[in-house]
C-alpha cells in the first residue's frame, strides 16, 4: 500500500481558493485510482473527486463540480485538489484516499479546510 500525507488545507475567505496536495510514498502510486474525500463536523465521509491512474478519466461531486480540479502528476507521486469558489459549507477534513483492486484501501491523515463566511 501506499502511504499517504495531505497538505494545503486553512482558512479562507468565502469566494476564495486553496490547493490541496497528497504526496504519496510507495512506487505503485501509479497504479492507485486516487480520490479526494471530506467530512464536516458531525456528518458522515463523503465523496469529493476522483481520478484515474492516468489522469485521463475524472469525476466529482455534483455539490464541488465546476468549482474544484483534481489532477495528479504521477512523476512526482502527488495528487492535487484545486477549490475555487470556495463557500462555508466547503468546511471540512479533506482526506486524500487510494484505491486499487476493490477497495479504498489507502487513506492519509487529513487536512482541515475552513471557509468563513
Amino acid at each position: 500500500q501506499v502511504q499517504l500525507v495531505e497538505s494545503g488545507g486553512g482558512l479562507v475567505q468565502a469566494g476564495g481558493s486553496l490547493r490541496l496536495s497528497c504526496a504519496a510514498s510507495g512506487r505503485t502510486f501509479s497504479s492507485y485510482v486516487m480520490g479526494w474525500f471530506r467530512q464536516a463536523p458531525g456528518k458522515g465521509r463523503d465523496f469529493v473527486a476522483t481520478i484515474s491512474w492516468s489522469g485521463s478519466s475524472t469525476s466529482y461531486a455534483d455539490s464541488v463540480k465546476g468549482r474544484f480540479t483534481i489532477s495528479r502528476d504521477n512523476a512526482k507521486n502527488t495528487v492535487y485538489l484545486q477549490m475555487n469558489s470556495l463557500k462555508p459549507e466547503d468546511t471540512a477534513v479533506y482526506y486524500c484516499a487510494g484505491y486499487l483492486t476493490s477497495s479504498w484501501s489507502s487513506w492519509g491523515q487529513g487536512t482541515q479546510v475552513t471557509v468563513s463566511s
